[in-house]
This record gives C-alpha cells, structure tokens and sequence, in this order.
C-alpha cells in the first residue's frame, strides 16, 4: 500500500468485479475501503477456485487493502446504519442500477444531504440521457455493444470475446480516475462537485474507436478502422521453435529488419520511406515478417531483433509469467500483507512512489470481519449492529431493488 490518499473514506457498495477492482486501486493507493456487502456477500467470493469458504481466487485479487461490513440494505436496520457511515465518509461509490440504488432510499440528493461533503459516484450501464438506459449491463454485453467484440470480426470475420474481463476493468479505471479527480476538486474548491457517472457503453465506445474513429473524425461518411491494428498480419509470428511478438514501428525500424532478412529492395522502396504511405500498406510489411520468421529459432530472432535495437519480446502464456525473472525482479507476485492470509501470490500494486515508505497490505477480507468495529466507531450501539446485518423474515414492502446491474465477470 503507497500511502498517497490516507485519511480518505470510501464506502464501496461495489461487487463483481468493475467496482471492487476500482476501489481496490484506491485501497492500493491508502485509502481506506469500506466494502459493504449483503448477508450472502460479494456474488464472486464462491467463484471456484477457493481458499476457504467465501475466498476466492478472483475475489482476491480485487477485494484486498479493503474492510468487509455487512448491511441488509433491504431492512430499516441496514439502512439506518449505512446512514450513520455515510456521516463518516469521503466518497459514496455503486455498480447498482441507478433505479435500484435509489429504492433503497440512496439516492444522490439523500446521500448529499447527510453529508454535503462527500463524493457520489456511480458505474453504470448506459448513461442516464440515453435510450439504454437502465438496461443491465455485463462484461460481455458491453464488449459486444461498444464495438469492442466487433473489432475482431473486422479482422478475422466473427466477432469474439477478449479472453478478460476487459470491459469491466477498463470501467474500473476510468471509475477510479473518476473518484480521484472529483476528491481532488472538493480539495481545491472546499465543495464536492455533483453526480458522478461511469457509463460502461459509452466510456468502451470511446476505448474502441479512439484509434479506429479514423476518417469519420473528418468526414461525414468517413470510413471507420485503423488499418494497422487491423490487419490480418499483425500477430504474433512463428518462429522455428515458437513464437514471438515484433514490431518494427519506424522508418528506420523497417529498413534495418528488410536489411537483415534480405529484402533490401523493400527496403529502398520510396512508399516505405513515407510514413503516410507505409501505414496503408502495413499489412504487406507484416506478410513479409510472417513469411520469414519460421527461418530462426525464437532466441536466434531475439538476439537479432535486441542487435538492431527493435522492439520485441518472447511470446508468453500466464502461467509463464509465474517464474518470470524480471517480475521476481520487482516482486511482483509476492504479498506483503499486515495479516495471516492463504494468499501466496499477490498481484502487487504496479506503479511506484520514490521516497515514500510502502505500508503492508490489508489482506482480503473475509466476509463480515470488520462490521462490528466499523459500526461501533461510527456510532453504533450493539443493538443496532444486529439489526443491521439481520435478514430475519421478509424484506420490507418498498425496498425489493430491481436486479443490479452490478457488473459482471
């Protein structure tokens, strides 16, 4: 944990994975993550594979440097004490549906008015202003409406899933980035700004077609995709042995590898010392590689591409990176937690802070473990704790959310 954000209060009424893996960046970065939860917890704690009953692998590794409070929010008990933290709090964030969050009696105006101070954000679906909106919202359908899963059916002629959770985590991101300037605003300002919305649709939309938005930036009719990321070509190529990932970027990039494989007549082509005309006809450039790769091994090609200084890298699979000497260099994998965990592999914050003193981790929370503690020191007597986390008999008559739109993996 980089201590940067101490002293700030979220309370994360996140799940699946787009808002724990946002607020576990904060968590990284030392705020402190109240991660409220119902009586059955997160839906990814019994995910298989498992450490211990409500501890998941991939609750792991977006839940840690977090405190786990459960509330049943469809009772008054619940809700009376996510009010009292709410008092405490420096930022309110949600996957919910905005409909359904607001059921439960949380709506913007009402956070706001318990505490003029703190800062709403929500991840959501589609924006309010659109004709989605409301509409429930996963990982997969937001791959598949944003264009994203449709950049491969560009390519290779069949739309498909990227093989991650990419929609979730690029929303998480942006998500974070959202809650961080909004604190710093309320800093600079002394008032925090008003709603804060994460649409999935649109902030995919934009992931997808910054590149690709090509001619239809400019013309009406323009026609839309970037020719090199698009070309059939450019992949990892085959060598004698295996694979490996090249890409020779530059003018002078291109004419030192033409050279070494012996296609200097590429190579003194006029089109391939143009850069508007090389990056139409990337594709042919790319066939040549694929071409001539089988010819060496993957280290034969590593020690010529490092000779010529182009960059490029061995083709690895997951679980190579497990016995990776550069990230055992940066101890990338190893936890450092302030508790006992199962935990033996960690996903260690990337980014680094010189001269700042690094703090131990809060280790995954089980469920529940801290719901006692927080509430007391929010104002809690014992009486209003077991209220609080008790769902004996029905749910109360107002307070049946509509299905979240929590989004998922």
């Amino acid at each position: 944990m980089i201590p940067l954000l101490k002293g700030l209060r979220v309370l994360d009424l996140t799940s699946v994975i787009l808002g724990p893996y946002a607020t576990q960046i904060l968590g990284d970065l030392g705020a402190e993550i109240v991660k409220i939860e119902p009586p059955e917890g997160d839906s990814m704690r019994p995910v298989a594979p498992q450490a211990a009953p409500g501890l998941s692998a991939i609750f792991a590794n977006c839940n840690r440097n977090k405190r786990s409070v459960v509330l049943d929010l469809k009772t008054e008990g619940g809700r009376a004490a996510l009010r009292k933290l709410i008092g405490t709090a420096d930022a309110f964030v949600h996957n919910m549906r905005q409909e359904a969050m607001d059921k439960l009696g949380f709506t913007f105006e009402a956070v706001r008015a318990l505490n003029p101070r703190i800062v709403y954000a929500a991840a959501i679906g589609f924006g309010r202003k659109g004709r989605y909106a409301g509409k429930p919202a996963y990982d997969d359908v937001i791959q598949a409406a944003s264009g994203f899963a449709g950049l491969f059916q560009m390519r290779d002629g069949a739309p498909l899933y990227a093989p991650s959770i990419a929609a979730d985590k690029v929303s998480g991101l942006h998500l974070a980035y959202a809650v961080l300037a909004a604190l710093l605003y309320r800093e600079r300002s002394g008032e925090a700004p008003g709603y804060v919305e994460v649409p999935m649709f649109e902030l995919m939309a934009a992931f997808s077609l910054c590149e690709h938005l090509g001619a239809a930036t400019f013309e009406e009719r323009g026609k839309v995709g970037y020719v090199r990321v698009l070309s059939p070509s450019r992949k990892p190529y085959r060598t004698k042995d295996g694979w490996v990932g090249v890409l020779p970027y530059t003018e002078r990039n291109w004419i030192k590898v033409l050279n070494e494989i012996g296609r200097s007549d590429i190579a003194e082509a006029p089109w391939v010392r143009n850069a508007t005309e090389r990056s139409r006809r990337v594709d042919e450039l790319y066939e040549i590689l694929a071409a001539e790769l089988p010819a060496r091994t993957t280290a034969e090609w590593l020690a010529t591409f490092e000779r010529l200084d182009i960059p490029s890298q061995p083709v690895r699979l997951p679980d190579d990176l497990l016995g990776d000497p550069h990230l055992a260099d940066v101890g990338f994998f190893t936890p450092h937690l302030a508790g006992p965990s199962p935990v033996k592999r960690g996903l260690r914050q990337p980014m680094t802070v010189e001269a700042m003193r690094v703090e131990p981790d809060l280790p995954p929370p089980l469920l529940g473990a801290d719901t006692a503690q927080v509430l007391r020191a929010a104002g809690c007597s014992p009486a209003e704790i077991e209220a609080a986390m008790s769902r004996k008999g029905k749910a109360e008559p107002g307070h049946q959310p509509a299905a979240s739109g929590s989004q998922m993996g």
